[in-house]
C-alpha cells in the first residue's frame, strides 16, 4: 500500500516545528558591558509596558551638559511589586539607575542583572535579579505560594 502526504500536509507539520521559537524570549548575550554603569538624573518618563517597561532619565555629564539615558527594567506588574505606581515614582524624581550599558556606548542600559534603582533619599526602589539567584519579589508584590 503506498502513502501519499500532500505538500500541503508537510507544510503544516514544518511550520508547526518550526513556531516554538516564536515563544523564546531573547537573550542580551554580547550586547551589554560586564561592568556596572551609574547614572544620577531627574526622571522624564516612565513607560510602564509590557514585556519591559523603560525609564527615560536626564543625566548631567561632566560638563553639564544633559544626556538623555533610558533604563529598561522588566514588566510593568514587577514595577508594580515594586510598589510604583504614577503617585509613587514620577517625572521630575530625582534617582540613580545602576545597571549595564550597551556595548555601543549609547546612553542605554538594562535593568536586570545586579540592577538597581535608588531615589533621592538613598532608598532601593528596584533590584534586578542577583545571578544565581531566584528573582526576589518586590516588597508590594503578591505573596507566592509554595507548592
Amino acid at each position: 500500500m503506498k502513502s501519499h502526504v500532500s505538500p500541503a500536509s508537510m507544510f503544516a507539520v514544518a511550520l508547526f516545528i518550526g513556531s516554538g521559537s516564536l515563544f523564546a524570549h531573547h537573550g542580551d548575550a554580547g550586547r551589554y558591558e560586564e561592568n556596572l554603569t551609574t547614572v544620577e538624573g531627574t526622571i522624564v518618563e516612565i513607560r510602564m509596558i509590557n514585556p519591559h517597561s523603560v525609564i527615560v532619565l536626564d543625566v548631567p555629564d561632566r560638563e553639564g551638559k544633559v544626556v538623555r539615558w533610558q533604563g529598561e527594567a522588566g514588566s510593568a506588574a514587577q514595577l508594580r511589586g515594586w510598589c510604583w505606581t504614577k503617585d509613587v515614582i514620577k517625572a521630575g524624581d530625582k534617582i540613580t539607575m545602576v545597571g549595564r550599558r550597551l556595548k555601543n556606548g549609547s546612553p542605554y542600559m538594562t535593568l536586570s542583572e545586579n540592577a538597581r534603582v535608588i531615589d533621592a533619599n538613598g532608598k532601593e526602589i528596584f533590584r534586578g535579579n542577583d545571578p544565581g539567584q531566584p528573582n526576589v519579589p518586590g516588597p508590594c508584590a503578591a505573596a507566592r505560594t509554595r507548592p
